[in-house]
C-alpha cells in the first residue's frame, strides 16, 4: 500500500528531526485499531467488544494508545479509566477475583440495609433478604444450602449494596455451577424485589461457549421458576486470553450465548503482527521530485509531492485509489481516465462516478486548519470507511487486495527515475 497516511513539508532539517516521533505516534496507534477492526470484522456488529488489555500492554504509554484506539477501531469500551478520563472512551469493567476471594462470609456489612429502586418504600435488609432466596434458587438448582461459598456471596452482597443499580457477578471464582451462580441468583433476586435488574455476569475461565450455554439455560429455569422474566436475558462476559480463533468461536458458532467478550492480550500486543512497518521517506526537495532506489523493488519510493483521490462507482463502492502528482488537475467524475495499477505492466481505464479527495490540510504552519474531530467522530469514520469494503477484502484468511493506481505522469516519472543514473537526481536514502 503506497498511498500515503501523512504529508508533511517544510525545511528539510526539521521534517527530518519530526521522522522519529511522526512514527512512533502512528505506527503502534495504527495497528492496534486496525487488529481491532480484524476483532471487530469476527464478531459482527451485534456483540460489545471489551478491551481488557492494560496489564499486558507495553507500558503506561502503549496502553493508554491501544485503548484510545482499540476504541477507534471498533471496540466499545475499556477497562482502562484513565483513557475514560484523558481521552473519552467509554469505560466498562467487571468485579475482580481478588475482590471476591477476599471476603469469607463472616463479614457485616456497615449497612445492610438497602431502599426501594423507586418510590419511597421502606428499606430492606439485603443479606437477610439473599439468605431467604438462597434457600429457594438452591431448591430449584437441586443444590444443598451450604454447598454456595459464603465468601463469595458476601462479595456479591457488599457488591450490590455499593452498587445497586450495577449489580453483577463473577461466576468462576470457586464453582460456577454449585458457587457462583447461585450466589448471583440470590443477589439478584433480592436486588429484583427491590426494582433492581442485575446488569451481567461474566466468565473467565473453562470452556466459555459451553459455560455460557449452560449459565443461559439456568437463568430461563430461574426466570420461569420465578416469574422474572428480565432475568433469562442477563448480558453474559467472558474473557480469558482470548484470540481470533476463539473469538470467532465464541461469536459465530450456533448456539451462542455470550453477549459480551472481553479481549486483552491478543488485542494490544498484535501477535498476528507486533509492528506495523511504516516508512517516513523524502520525496521531493526544493520542489524537485527525489526517489529511493533499492535492490528490493518493494522498497522502493514514489517519487514527488502527491495528491491521493479514492473513486467510487455508481453504486458507492470502492473502484481503486489514484496516486498522482500534486500540480497534476484532480479526476472528474464521469470522465475516463487512463492510470497504471501497481505491479501492473499495463495501464487500463476507469471511469468513476464519484471521486474523493484523501488528503487534506490539518496544520499550517504550526496552526490547525480546522478542528480535530473527536474520537468518537474518528471512530464513526474509521466503521463507515471498514463497510465500504467488499467482503473479499474484508476476509480475515487471503483477503483480495485494494488496488491502488498511478496516474499517467506519475508513472512516467518513476519510469524516467529508475531508468537513470542515482547520481542524476533521483537520489538515495531517507
Amino acid at each position: 500500500m503506497q498511498v500515503p497516511l501523512l504529508q508533511v513539508s517544510g525545511p528539510l532539517l526539521l521534517v527530518q528531526l519530526l521522522e522519529t516521533p511522526l512514527l512512533c505516534l502512528v505506527s503502534y496507534a495504527s495497528l492496534v485499531a486496525t487488529n481491532a477492526a480484524r476483532l471487530r470484522l469476527i464478531v459482527g456488529p451485534n456483540k460489545r467488544l471489551l478491551e481488557f488489555g492494560l496489564r499486558r500492554a507495553q507500558g503506561p504509554d502503549g496502553g493508554l494508545t491501544a485503548s484510545t484506539y482499540s476504541y477507534m477501531g471498533g471496540f466499545d469500551s475499556s477497562s482502562n479509566t484513565l483513557a475514560g478520563q484523558l481521552r473519552g472512551v467509554p469505560v466498562a469493567g467487571t468485579l475482580a477475583h481478588s475482590f471476591v476471594t477476599s471476603f469469607l462470609g463472616s463479614e457485616v456489612p456497615p449497612d445492610p440495609m438497602l431502599a426501594p429502586a423507586v418510590g419511597p418504600g421502606p428499606k430492606v435488609d439485603l443479606p437477610a433478604s439473599v439468605k431467604w432466596w438462597l434457600e429457594r434458587v438452591c431448591t430449584c438448582l437441586g443444590l444443598d444450602v451450604q454447598e454456595p461459598h459464603p465468601g463469595e456471596r458476601a462479595a456479591f452482597v457488599a457488591y450490590a449494596l455499593a452498587f445497586p443499580r450495577a449489580f453483577q457477578g463473577l461466576l468462576d471464582s470457586y464453582s460456577v455451577q454449585r458457587s457462583g451462580l447461585p450466589n448471583f441468583l440470590a443477589v439478584a433476586l433480592a436486588l429484583g424485589e427491590l426494582g433492581y435488574r442485575a446488569v451481567g455476569v461474566r466468565l473467565d475461565s473453562g470452556d466459555l461457549l459451553q459455560q455460557a450455554q449452560e449459565v443461559r439455560g439456568v437463568f430461563r429455569t430461574a426466570a420461569l421458576r420465578f416469574q422474572v422474566p428480565w432475568l433469562e436475558s442477563v448480558p453474559i462476559t467472558v474473557s480469558n486470553s482470548i484470540d481470533e480463533e476463539e473469538l470467532a468461536r465464541l461469536s459465530q458458532e450456533q448456539g451462542s450465548e455470550v453477549d459480551v467478550i472481553g479481549v486483552g492480550t491478543s488485542l494490544v500486543t498484535c501477535p498476528q503482527q507486533p509492528s506495523l512497518g511504516c516508512v517516513y521517506k523524502l520525496v521531493s526537495v526544493g520542489g524537485q521530485a527525489r526517489m529511493k532506489l533499492t535492490e528490493d523493488p518493494e522498497k522502493q519510493t514514489l517519487p514527488g509531492s502527491k495528491a491521493a483521490f479514492r473513486l467510487l462507482d455508481s453504486a458507492g463502492f470502492l473502484l481503486l485509489d489514484v496516486l498522482q502528482l500534486a500540480e497534476e488537475p484532480p479526476p472528474q467524475a464521469e470522465k475516463e481516465l487512463t492510470v497504471w495499477p501497481l505491479g501492473a505492466q499495463d495501464p487500463c481505464t476507469v471511469k468513476p462516478a464519484q471521486v474523493e479527495p484523501l488528503l487534506r490540510p490539518w496544520l499550517h504552519e504550526g496552526q490547525p486548519c480546522e478542528p480535530l474531530p473527536s474520537l468518537a467522530e474518528s471512530r464513526a469514520f474509521a466503521q463507515w470507511s471498514l463497510s465500504r469494503l467488499s467482503p473479499a477484502q474484508k476476509r480475515l484468511q487471503n483477503p483480495a487486495l485494494y488496488q491502488v493506481a498511478l496516474s499517467e505522469k506519475l508513472r512516467a516519472l518513476v519510469d524516467d527515475l529508475s531508468a537513470g543514473s542515482p547520481w542524476d537526481g533521483c537520489g538515495v536514502g531517507n
